[in-house]
């Protein structure tokens, strides 16, 4: 009966500030505040990260703005997806039926989401490193075809890396170059796999985000989300920024991966707003909440994982610029902290 009472109590409320033409309106501006707050975000660690290109402070500015953009990406997840999905299946109108009211399944969703994204983190770099090591295994044969190779199988990697002078088979020193340039090769293809992955989860939330605006007839609703939408994008972008600075792609890429995310949420709200004059769903229908609570689920779950594991972990323990550099480490963690606080504020307003 409580529950019922509330779902009441909720209705009442949403019928006072229900006016289909001015949330249109509000929904038409909210499509260009967002794209051009977006936009902003989105590129500034990038612009920054060009302007410092070729400078000594290049790979540490880079360090501090991907750190604070993991901050944002794992606040986003916990403080605003996450809850919103759970919120979604929670409703009296969906939380009153079966199954939904049988089991968690925001929880498991979410679990899932962190698994595929495991899934594809795993199929992806065996892929990228089998590649690489396979067209290592071609040069080295026609290095050695013509040849048979004897010695240790140290002076046999030696020689089929080009280490033909004693004095290098000796050191080493040729061996290890070439080793290390393989491994931030195959670091620079790991960034662009953890780039592109987190971009597929963000666009997920941002889908997700615009969707339910659209299909919204509550323009007390709207008026202060599409403030804290702007501002949400804004820390959103600069968190994906961060990423895509860092992987180190070319400028088309850099440019389209930017488009996507600047396009994703006001593509949202405009098809929201197509299937609600198409069905007549707004954001208070079952079906809807359900679909806002799976997707959002498993937007969460990705990143999640992205944020925890491909960011923060690879940073903090792997890092050999960061584990070298004492003070590096504390301003990275400060930077963190930042971008974690400074989204998780915004849930306050949306």
């Amino acid at each position: 009966m409580a529950a019922g009472a509330g779902c009441v109590v909720d209705t009442r409320r949403a019928l006072e500030c229900r006016n289909g033409e001015a949330a249109a309106h509000l929904k038409f501006v909210s499509v260009f505040i967002i794209f051009f707050t977006s936009v902003i975000g989105v590129s500034l660690p990038v612009v920054l990260a060009r302007y410092l290109q070729g400078k000594p402070s290049y790979d540490k500015a880079t360090l501090i703005i991907k750190c604070f953009a993991a901050g944002v990406i794992l606040s986003t997840s916990l403080v605003h997806v996450l809850p919103d999905a759970f919120d979604a299946l929670s409703d009296c109108q969906v939380a009153s039926k079966h199954p939904w009211r049988d089991f968690p399944f925001a929880g498991l969703v979410t679990l899932i989401g962190a698994l595929l994204a495991l899934l594809v983190d795993i199929t992806a770099s065996a892929h990228v490193e089998h590649g690489h090591g396979h067209g290592h295994n071609n040069n080295d044969n026609k290095e050695s075809k013509n040849y048979v190779l004897v010695g240790t199988q140290e002076e046999i990697e030696g020689i089929k890396k080009g280490n033909y002078e004693l004095g290098k088979l000796e050191t080493g020193h040729g061996e290890r170059t070439n080793r290390e340039t393989d491994q931030e090769e195959l670091i620079k293809l790991k960034q662009k796999l953890v780039s592109q992955v987190l971009e597929i989860g963000i666009i997920f939330h941002s889908v997700i985000i615009g969707v339910t605006m659209g299909m919204s007839q509550n323009q007390c609703t709207i008026r202060p989300l599409v403030a804290a939408l702007a501002f949400h994008q804004i820390f959103e972008g600069m968190g994906l920024g961060g990423c895509i600075a860092q992987a180190g792609f070319n400028f088309g890429t850099v440019a389209y991966m930017c488009f996507m995310f600047s396009v994703t949420t006001p593509m949202g709200i405009v098809l929201g707003m197509i299937v609600f004059s198409v069905t007549g769903y707004d954001d208070s229908n079952p079906n809807a909440l359900i679909m806002e609570g799976l997707l959002g689920a498993l937007s969460s779950g990705i990143l999640i994982y992205m944020g925890l594991v491909d960011l923060i972990a690879v940073d903090f323990f792997h890092n050999k610029l960061m584990s070298s550099r004492s003070w590096l480490k504390k301003a990275s963690f400060i930077a963190l902290a930042l971008g974690s606080t400074s989204m998780s504020i915004l849930a306050l307003w949306a």
